[in-house]
């Protein structure tokens, strides 16, 4: 009787539910979103949100690609075959390439400079590839990045995939005093599923002094930390100011490793959007 009792009481309450989370979704605004849309394809992402980071030095992880910039003939990169750009399709393509010497080519942007926020709730629809070696990611660093520099900025790393773990996403956080060390927490699909199979929802709720991280819906938190979450000695950094976006798909490097010979390539990091909320005060 006692189970019986608990449904029904389940049941009854439904309706309250639905309308407590009616009310929390009306406290939210979309503030900003880039939604990949174009009528033709390619066409370089939106420069007033977007500029391209670019190179080949391994970006401190011992990785093999070079990233290029949408119109870049620089060798390795190749005009006429950008490594992001966006489709008729609605999405924005960020494409690992492979060409006959063996040397990668790939695509790293970032909103610095044109678009930042601070708090909220943010969240982006990917799609990641699926291979060893590869390693998408969907992060944000602090504006200070180029006064105070990193670490010190922070680092919030809301999505990050490696191919030899198909079936799992890492959320981080880093800042002064938890770098080698750094505070992350991940979220693993059940079994027979892998990230690359479908699209899938990597969002952040920010607030002041507390950082979560969920998977496909907001309600499905599976990350949350706190400055007490910290190493002794530790800096916070997530409430000193604004952040902007990083979009990458690196090859190779320290933490996901190589290609092998089933890695396939051309390879695409599929993105839907990026959107921004402001959550109002109840």
């Amino acid at each position: 009787m006692k189970q019986t009792r608990t449904f029904l009481i389940s049941i009854l309450m439904l309706p309250l539910l639905a309308g407590t989370l009616h009310a929390q979704v009306q406290h939210e605004q979309l503030v900003w979103s880039d939604e990949f849309n174009s009528t033709s394809s390619p066409t370089p992402p939106n420069s007033s949100n977007w500029t391209f980071e670019t190179g080949g030095n391994g970006w401190g992880n011992h990785e093999l690609e070079t990233y290029c910039a949408y119109d870049s003939s620089q060798p390795p990169c190749d005009a006429a075959k950008p490594n992001a750009f966006v489709g008729g399709d609605g999405y924005l393509h960020i494409v690992a390439r492979s060409d006959a010497q063996g040397q990668y080519t790939s695509a790293r942007l970032k909103s610095e400079g044109l678009q930042s926020f601070q708090y909220g709730r943010i969240e982006s629809r990917i799609k990641v590839p699926k291979g060893q070696g590869f390693w998408p990611a969907f992060w944000m660093l602090g504006d200070s990045e180029t006064t105070a520099h990193w670490p010190a900025c922070g680092e919030l790393d809301i999505m990050e995939n490696i191919g030899k773990e198909p079936a799992t996403i890492h959320g981080s956080i880093h800042g002064i005093g938890f770098i080698g060390t750094p505070i992350s927490l991940t979220y693993t699909l059940p079994k027979q599923q892998a990230f690359g199979d479908d699209f899938h929802i990597f969002g952040l709720i920010w607030s002041p002094g507390k950082i979560q991280y969920y998977v496909d819906d907001p309600a499905n938190i599976y990350a949350s930390f706190t400055p007490a979450d910290l190493p002794k000695n530790a800096v916070w950094p997530f409430d000193n100011g604004k952040f902007f976006f990083l979009l990458n798909f690196a090859i190779g490097g320290d933490w996901p490793g190589n290609p092998d010979a089933a890695s396939k390539f051309p390879q695409d990091m599929l993105v839907d959007y990026v959107r921004v909320y402001a959550m109002s005060k109840k």
